[in-house]
């Protein structure tokens, strides 16, 4: 990929793998990515490496040779954006015990995964009135876009995943048909490729995943040939992408998460990082005193010309 006309380069990246010693990577890589001046997070597991980093598109591209040059990171999975500001205030690498939160024992996605679906294949499949397309991604992902069709499981976090699909199953299993073609999708990847490895484990076979996930998608398919509807939530300050991976206009609720567009944020129920018409009669006084506090402390920070830790 080219360099994007951005002071900012942003790398989504995953891979599921076996990690024998994710403590022993840990100083290695945030080194390697601190010496390089980046920011991000970046969560190793025993079952591989997840994150997202930002910095200058040179710097970006020689992290991403060094992560894919390690023997466990071959294959790595890597999605490009652009961002006008830095969206991180710091580089972190953690251990996890997951580097996607399912919550389920055992799930081995690096060998056990449905089959890739490359982007520019993903519209032939999900226009098959025989593919049962399901988006893995939370409601309030979903809220802003999703792919024509796709059944949205309406969940407040991943860990939900399983219990909606043990659920959904059994519509399957009493359906008197040959067993279902499923596809699966989400962000960048690494939660459907997840959830796949779910699904086979529940006893399905014809499962598929949109490799590099919707930002793949929006990356390589043209907008007049797309399927997907809406925008693509982001879990950084950008929000929100669409075609092109062009930035789009929302906000972020800090109460509820919502992404917030030009009429969610012109309602009287908005209140900047305590309340938005989506939640605004969800949350307790002593919530929203929480989150006016929040705020206070953004406001100070931004007058002095800095940015509040929380805010990241």
């Amino acid at each position: 990929m080219t360099d994007l006309p951005s002071p900012y380069k942003v790398a989504a990246l995953y891979h599921f793998a076996v990690v024998d010693d994710p403590a022993a990577l840990r100083p290695q890589i945030l080194e390697q990515c601190e010496s390089l001046g980046l920011k991000g997070t970046v969560l190793l597991a025993a079952e591989g490496i997840n994150g997202t980093i930002a910095g200058a598109p040179a710097d970006i591209d020689a992290a991403i040779a060094y992560l894919s040059a390690l023997p466990q990171f071959s294959g790595l999975e890597v999605k490009y954006s652009a961002a006008s500001d830095m969206p991180f205030l710091r580089m972190k690498v953690r251990l996890k015990k997951e580097i996607v939160t399912m919550g389920v024992e055992g799930i081995d996605a690096a060998r056990a995964k449905g089959a890739y679906v490359d982007p520019q294949d993903w519209n032939a499949l999900i226009s098959d009135p025989d593919t049962i397309v399901i988006d893995t991604r939370n409601a309030y992902e979903v809220a802003i876009g999703s792919f024509e069709g796709a059944i949205n499981p309406n969940t407040q976090s991943f860990r939900d995943f399983p219990h909606w699909f043990d659920e959904f199953s059994k519509q399957l299993d009493s359906a008197p048909d040959e067993p279902p073609k499923i596809a699966m999708f989400c962000t960048g990847g690494i939660r459907c490729e997840k959830a796949t490895a779910y699904v086979k484990a529940q006893g399905f076979g014809d499962v598929h995943h949109l490799k590099g996930g919707i930002l793949k998608y929006l990356e390589n398919v043209p907008e007049d040939a797309s399927q997907w509807q809406g925008d693509c939530f982001l879990f950084d300050q950008r929000v929100a992408v669409g075609h092109g991976l062009k930035q789009s206009d929302y906000d972020q609720c800090h109460a509820c998460r919502m992404p917030l567009n030009a009429q969610d944020r012109a309602s009287p129920d908005y209140v900047p990082g305590e309340a938005c018409p989506h939640c605004v009669h969800d949350r307790t006084d002593e919530q929203r005193e929480r989150y006016r506090e929040r705020q206070r402390q953004v406001d100070k920070a931004a007058a002095e010309g800095r940015q509040h830790l929380g805010t990241e």
